[in-house]
């Protein structure tokens, strides 16, 4: 039978957990980091991934006493910031920080990558897990799930959504969605959810998908409506926002996560010190509590070794989204 993964997954996750086995081998001569540090962010500033990755910036500059600058590259489903990360220095001093979309599910969306997502990174930690909303503009006659897909059956066609590309997150959330609730919703992508929020909010589209960063201000003000949430459990911030798993539809992909990657071949002690440095400020009490909890995430913050293994499964997940999807890029 043919496996599941390609071989390159399986053996990124044992060449994880040798590397981080040897990450208390001793820094070179040259200290790190020795020059300003570049994080190339694949999506527009404003949204949620570009604003925790202003705030990781922000705290490793004052601690290292080196410039962190936040690079927003987004555009053509993040393979533009990635081929500029994959063929940076291995020195740690360019980064990345990203979604699902760079590395798991563009593999399954495009026929060919500018970058290899197994060969060319090394995961440093999964930053944050979490669950997106779906929301609806005000004006929308729905308040929950049966009600959307009942008003989207009387209205074939005349219902769109906005997402942040071919294949992104909500892309693929939403086409599984309409696969089993049998609805015809348009798909209209934007670049980012700083655009995507806004079009629904000015009824240019009638749904997107966001995470709680994002929407929980427009849904308090009334401008928005939470439909349904991703996950197994309910939203301590939004607790009367039912799942899609309480309403019918477990299969719904609608989540996501952020995780620091460095160029492939970058030192271990460089990338010992990134893990460091970079999960203690995760975990301190006053930023997980404000920039995480806060702000609707789920803290992760693991090992090399933890993220690389969940990389092999959340890429096998995404494969199954994808091909049910029917989603194809260029």
């Amino acid at each position: 039978m043919r496996p599941l993964l390609p071989r390159p997954w399986l053996v990124a996750a044992a060449a994880a957990a040798a590397t981080f086995a040897a990450m208390t081998a001793p820094a070179g001569a040259q200290p790190y980091p020795s020059r300003p540090i570049r994080i190339v962010v694949p999506y527009p500033a404003g949204g949620g991934i570009d604003v925790l990755s202003r705030q990781i910036a922000q705290r490793l500059a004052q601690r290292w006493n080196q410039p962190a600058v936040v690079e927003n590259k987004p555009g053509a489903g993040t393979l533009l910031a990635a081929e500029t990360v994959a063929r940076a220095a291995p020195d740690g001093h360019t980064l990345m920080i990203t979604t699902d979309s760079t590395i798991t599910i563009n593999p399954h969306l495009y026929a060919k990558l500018p970058y290899d997502p197994v060969r060319d990174f090394a995961p440093v930690t999964q930053l944050v897990f979490l669950n997106q909303l779906l929301v609806a503009n005000a004006g929308l006659p729905a308040a929950n799930l049966r009600e959307l897909i009942a008003h989207a059956k009387a209205n074939p066609g005349k219902l769109n959504y906005a997402s942040y590309g071919v294949g992104s997150q909500p892309h693929l959330a939403m086409e599984i969605l309409k696969s089993q609730a049998g609805i015809d919703i348009a798909h209209v992508p934007y670049k980012g959810i700083p655009q995507a929020v806004p079009a629904a909010i000015a009824g240019e589209v009638q749904l997107t998908f966001s995470g709680a960063a994002s929407t929980q201000a427009h849904i308090r003000a009334g401008r928005l409506k939470a439909i349904a949430i991703g996950g197994t459990k309910r939203l301590p911030l939004m607790p009367e926002v039912p799942t899609f798993a309480e309403s019918g539809f477990p299969d719904v992909p609608a989540n996501a996560w952020f995780g620091l990657f460095a160029p492939a071949a970058t030192p271990r002690e460089v990338l010992a010190a990134l893990h460091a440095e970079v999960t203690r400020l995760l975990r301190e009490p006053e930023f997980a509590q404000k920039e995480i909890a806060g702000k609707g995430y789920e803290l992760v913050a693991g090992t090399p070794e933890e993220f690389a293994a969940f990389l092999v499964a959340d890429s096998a997940r995404n494969a199954r989204a994808v091909k049910i999807s029917g989603a194809r890029a260029e």
